[in-house]
């Protein structure tokens, strides 16, 4: 399956953020365009991995375990280090076709279709170096430096398991079903009515003959 690009909640990362200072923002200076990343299964994890426009500093710089440049930096770069567990209903899916209608960019949409054609070729690096990364830091076989600019992977799986858990409950606890209404109902009326039966003139009659 070829990878797509994504757009992620800035509200997601910003709750993430409050567990993790390495999590990345999603807005920068130039806000008219889409913070992009992509979607990777790692440890049967989904990971949004984001990706970094091409800057004169990238052409320098080195692939490393958790840096991937995209055409040696010419298209710019992925940055495993900040890639973070997603939910499916925190990402957006980016339609390349429609960038031109959306931020009037046609140079912007020919970045974005040569990066995720370099993406789909090499996909297969693109996920074992994810994985290899994955491992070396939940692992204990990270080095310092590394671990540092690193998402503490293990500890943001936690926090999102546990609020999508959380909500879950909530979004439970406040749905009553329409069955679930119709019986309260009845039971209400059927308690209505036998109060009423015990209240009646007849029944108090009874219980005086007895």
């Amino acid at each position: 399956m070829n990878l797509s690009f994504y757009t992620v909640d800035s509200k997601y990362c910003d709750y993430l953020r409050q567990f993790d200072k390495c999590v990345p923002y999603t807005m920068d200076k130039k806000s008219t365009r889409p913070f992009i990343g992509v979607l990777l299964v790692v440890d049967n994890h989904k990971y949004y991995a984001p990706l970094s426009s091409p800057k004169p500093k990238h052409i320098k710089m080195k692939n490393q375990i958790d840096f991937i440049k995209i055409n040696n930096g010419e298209w710019g770069a992925i940055n495993l280090n900040n890639m973070i567990p997603i939910a499916e209903q925190f990402v957006e899916k980016i339609d390349p076709n429609n960038i031109t209608r959306t931020y009037d960019d046609v140079a912007y949409k020919n970045l974005l279709d040569n990066q995720l054609s370099w993406c789909n070729s090499h996909k297969d690096k693109i996920l074992a170096q994810a994985k290899k990364l994955y491992n070396t830091i939940t692992l204990g076989t990270k080095r310092d430096g590394l671990r540092e600019r690193c998402c503490n992977f293990k500890k943001l799986e936690k926090v999102l398991d546990d609020y999508l858990s959380h909500k879950f409950k909530s979004n439970q606890q406040s749905r009553v079903s329409p069955f679930s209404r119709n019986m309260i109902k009845d039971n209400a009326k059927k308690i209505s009515e036998k109060s009423a039966a015990l209240q009646s003139p007849q029944h108090k009659k009874k219980e005086h003959d007895l």
